[in-house]
């Protein structure tokens, strides 16, 4: 039997294919299609609920985000992880997030500093959880909030294309979640600093943070290699 495609309030006046694309999207980045998995037409759309036609167009709006790859006589499939391109992400994230980072530390203010404290906490419950996509999620809606308290909305919206393209690199890592009280610990750091207007320890601590996820996506992406 058919899944209906899944529509959201965001989705619900998009074309068709954008739906597709959107639901193929988000399984792609949260692990659920995985690197070299077929892309099969008739498959997805009979999932979907759809025909073949919004599947095809969705999956050549993949291929052109890069999460998919189009060969001929060996059709579409997931995109397989590039070290490249996740050195290439996590160089324009950094770089980014220095900026939102700093520019936040002058601008925040007392209510947006207490929101970012409850969304660490919000944080620290989902590493307790143990549950991979909670952790993401919720990780992500942190340095959203700081993104937002830099006041620069158009760099706000590129890093979240960014860390959207960066979650299924950190996803098969991030289940290890003994290993995560730490990016606590540095979400604490960074509002220390702006509860101090330290803007260069500000600084320190979010290239310090993501260094460290850096590492720690390599090495899951080395041990997986090996396996």
């Amino acid at each position: 039997m058919a899944t209906p495609v899944y529509a959201t309030d965001n989705d619900a006046f998009l074309p068709l294919r954008d739906t597709v694309f959107n639901q193929l999207r988000m399984q792609i980045l949260h692990g659920e299609l995985k690197p070299g998995e077929r892309l099969m037409e008739v498959t997805l759309a009979n999932k979907l609920g759809v025909s073949r036609t919004p599947v095809r167009e969705a999956i050549r709006m993949l291929e052109q985000e890069g999460l998919a790859v189009i060969l001929p006589r060996r059709g579409a499939h997931v995109a397989s992880i590039n070290n490249k391109q996740l050195e290439d992400m996590l160089e324009a994230r950094r770089t980014l997030e220095g900026f939102t980072v700093n520019a936040a530390c002058t601008h925040i203010t007392r209510t947006e500093l207490l929101h970012l404290r409850e969304l660490n906490e919000d944080f620290r419950v989902a590493v307790e959880s143990g549950d991979a996509v909670e952790i993401a999620d919720r990780d992500f809606l942190f340095h959203e909030a700081i993104a937002v308290a830099s006041g620069n909305a158009k760099i706000a919206e590129i890093l979240n294309h960014l860390r959207e393209q960066l979650f299924r690199y950190k996803y098969e890592y991030i289940k290890d979640t003994d290993k995560h009280s730490h990016l606590v610990e540095e979400h604490e750091a960074i509002c220390q600093a702006f509860e101090r207007a330290d803007n260069n320890m500000a600084v320190e601590v979010i290239q310090m943070h993501i260094d460290n996820q850096e590492l720690a996506i390599y090495y899951h992406l080395e041990e997986n290699k090996q396996t």
